[in-house]
């Protein structure tokens, strides 16, 4: 017995306490398809303390609920685009093309960014029409981004559900998981901060390794196909299957009528929806505490440290076991945690508002988020047609998240006019008193939501027996 085999008889060991018994070339799968959502979500969040910080810096803090209301517009002929490319590619050539646009498209990026990223004292004194462009530079880099967040993790978790059964799934989906928090938390503090801990004046560098980290999937995604074995490489064929017309070509509004008409898809847009806009109201507190605070490439650092903070945390959540939840309790107790969660969490909310309360407020928020309901959200497509993984699944985390942003955005635009009308104190009372009164209800909805998933998906799947009922949720 090599090296090689040993270290992977101990990981198979280590990971039988968190994830369960895996075989060999089962793990093996699962590790390959591990380092390439590690990568993925380290560019991701590298991207993403860019992101708002380069926005912030070029724009003004204050604009951020008004980017995110122009997302969708902008994102539409994104992901038309994207689905014609499914309805004439194979899945084998979108793990290229897409990782190719994105990857080329950030270098394009950070050459502009190194020409314009300058104090924002020194934008406010520039001529008009580079005034305007460094604005409108600002809102475009914001939307790419949100764009990658979309696209390219739904594309790796269209691929790779396609490829994997629901027993494999449970065990699997998790370590997959944890892999991609160990890129979130080294990518973001390594490259994110490094500008600022080499005292360089753009974020040029970190922009230009994000990019060749992307382009970085294709080999990957080559290897995987080609080293593991074709038993484990079966489209598992569902029961909760699309009703659409096959004359129909791939359009915004025919994938939103798919999920509008599909009450399983469209339970699985409302959970998405509901958290997001639970979560953005948070996040918007909190960048506004953070820009008060830091500047330039110092916020790029601090929301490095934010970002790599949340991961760090999520891989914790996951190794001692948060995953459990799922196996031995089932989906619906997984799905069904989240949202009491986020009722404790928005209570905290709104009795304390400062820097430190909300950095923690938003680690915790998210890492529960990606560590408990990330997984199991994405088993909850398993059971669905191959058009809706590739499809329905890239609409809902692309189209569904922006959405709930946009509405979440709603609540954060109306802060402003009232501090203006009513003062800073009372005006923020009055932004309290509006999100809550649409927050709490919300999610009771959410909790019925999880409830019929669970019980749509063990019947799907042939395990009605362990499905959730409406009784257990009043005990």
């Amino acid at each position: 017995m090599n090296i090689s085999e040993k270290l992977l008889l101990f990981f198979q060991y280590i990971c039988r306490f968190n994830f369960g018994n895996f075989e060999s070339e089962e793990l093996k799968k699962f590790i390959r398809l591990g380092l390439i959502f590690g990568l993925i979500i380290g560019v991701h969040w590298t991207l993403v303390t860019l992101k708002d910080s380069i926005f912030i810096q070029l724009v003004d803090s204050l604009q951020l609920p008004y980017v995110k209301m122009v997302t969708v517009p902008f994102l539409v002929p994104l992901v038309i685009f994207y689905n014609k490319l499914f309805k004439s590619t194979s899945r084998d050539k979108m793990m290229v093309i897409v990782p190719a646009f994105y990857g080329f498209t950030i270098l394009g990026f950070s050459l502009l960014v190194s020409m314009i990223q300058i104090p924002a004292a020194q934008i406010a004194k520039l001529p008009l029409a580079p005034y305007i462009f460094t604005k409108a530079f600002g809102y475009l880099w914001y939307v790419f981004v949100e764009s990658y967040g979309s696209l390219v993790i739904a594309l790796f978790w269209a691929f790779a559900t396609d490829l994997t059964d629901p027993a494999h799934a449970k065990r699997g989906f998790p370590l997959i998981y944890a892999m991609g928090q160990v890129g979130g938390i080294i990518f973001p503090y390594t490259i994110g901060s490094l500008p600022y801990r080499l005292n360089l004046q753009t974020d040029t560098i970190s922009m230009v390794i994000s990019a060749l980290l992307t382009l970085l999937i294709i080999p990957l995604g080559r290897y995987f196909l080609r080293v593991t074995p074709k038993s484990l490489l079966a489209s598992y064929s569902g029961k909760i299957e699309e009703k659409e017309d096959p004359k129909q070509k791939a359009k915004f509004f025919d994938d939103l009528k798919i999920i509008l008409k599909n009450r399983y898809l469209l339970g699985i847009f409302m959970s998405i929806f509901i958290y997001q806009l639970v979560i953005i109201i948070f996040e918007f507190n909190f960048k506004m505490a953070a820009a008060k605070e830091y500047s330039g490439v110092g916020l790029s650092h601090y929301f490095s440290t934010f970002s790599s903070s949340i991961n760090i945390c999520s891989l914790l959540c996951l190794l001692l076991g948060i995953s459990n939840i799922s196996r031995y309790l089932g989906i619906g107790t997984a799905l069904i945690a989240m949202p009491i969660i986020m009722i404790f969490a928005f209570l905290s909310f709104l009795t304390i508002n400062n820097l430190t309360f909300l950095f923690a407020l938003m680690i915790g928020s998210k890492a529960i988020n990606y560590s408990l309901n990330g997984p199991v959200s994405k088993q909850l497509y398993i059971p669905t047609s191959t058009d809706v993984r590739f499809r329905c699944q890239a609409w809902i985390e692309t189209f569904g998240i922006r959405i709930s942003k946009q509405a979440g955005s709603l609540f954060n635009i109306a802060l402003a006019p009232l501090q203006t009308v009513f003062g800073a104190s009372t005006g923020y009372f009055y932004y309290l008193i509006l999100t809550t009164s649409f927050v709490f209800p919300l999610i009771g909805v959410w909790i019925w939501v999880s409830i019929f998933l669970s019980r749509a998906f063990y019947k799907a799947t042939g395990e009605e027996s362990r499905a959730l009922q409406p009784t257990e949720t009043v005990s």
